[in-house]
């Protein structure tokens, strides 16, 4: 089955009766260019650890099918708000809006069926599972089989698993990874690794799409390589990428915006050029050039 360009299909929708999730569609013809809608809004969002405060007035919204950057020191809360972004961590106060939901009120398997997927900073693949396996378990948020339909309808799950094969496949062919279906993915170089995890990110069929730290372990190379395939897939599936990174050419080139976080608050917000001037973060973060 032809499966390219299904993946910007979805938003918040309902299971079909034992079959494959069904999203309901947006509508491409309504959607604007990128950059001239926020879909994402992070509105002064607080965590707490015990007495430790990892988000503490995160504010910043996210455009339409733009790629946005999230960049600050170690330990500003960045992954931390990707955490609550998808529902793994409860936020104290404030709000993360997507599309105008509440998506801090969803739990996280309802955030995923609502279009929201990631990739981790630690590769958050099986090892000793072979690339087509991690890629179909990435994609079981799309099959609503329940237990009693594996039972009563053993054709929707074999439909389903047909699907989620010919899924895998056409992603695997985009990332360059379509000869390696049977590797283990622990037999894998570290960046082949990165490209088969996002392409299980992409999986469930997101909208928007979390990216943490996605050049960390690659060469100079691969990190330029990566950059073009992420660039490339936010423009084939018309996805909205939010990413954060430590390798600044690769933010400075890939994203249209950055918000900087520093103690857990919005330093700046701006495109590319007025964070690299910003003598707040250059002081925070980036440093002077010497």
């Amino acid at each position: 089955m032809a499966v390219a360009n299904v993946l910007p299909r979805v938003a918040v929708g309902d299971a079909g009766a034992g079959g494959v999730h069904t999203p309901n569609v947006v509508d491409l013809g309504d959607v604007v260019a990128a950059g001239s809608r926020d879909v994402l809004g992070i509105e002064d969002v607080h965590v707490r650890f015990g007495g430790v405060a990892a988000l503490a007035g995160a504010t910043f919204d996210v455009a339409e099918h733009a790629i946005t950057g999230v960049i600050g020191p170690n330990g500003a809360g960045k992954t931390t708000l990707f955490n609550c972004i998808n529902g793994l961590v409860p936020v104290d106060a404030g709000a993360i809006r997507y599309r105008g939901s509440r998506l801090d009120r969803l739990p996280a398997h309802r955030i995923a069926h609502a279009g929201v997927s990631r990739t981790f900073q630690n590769l958050g693949l099986y090892p000793r599972m072979t690339v087509r396996e991690n890629m179909v378990l990435g994609g079981l948020p799309l099959a609503a089989s329940s237990f009693w339909a594996v039972v009563r309808r053993a054709s929707q799950v074999r439909r389903d698993f047909e699907l989620l094969n010919d899924l895998a496949t056409d992603l695997l062919r985009r990332v360059g990874a379509s000869h390696l279906h049977h590797v283990r993915v622990g037999d894998l170089p570290f960046g082949t690794m990165k490209r088969v995890e996002l392409a299980r990110a992409l999986m469930p069929r997101p909208s928007l799409l979390l990216l943490d730290e996605p050049a960390g372990g690659l060469s100079h190379g691969e990190v330029d390589e990566f950059a073009a395939l992420i660039r490339q897939l936010r423009d084939e599936f018309r996805l909205t990428i939010v990413l954060i990174e430590h390798h600044m050419g690769m933010v400075m080139g890939l994203c249209e915006r950055i918000a900087v976080l520093h103690l857990g608050r919005t330093l700046a917000e701006g495109t590319p050029d007025v964070i690299r001037k910003d003598p707040r973060v250059i002081a925070a973060y980036l440093g002077t050039p010497g």
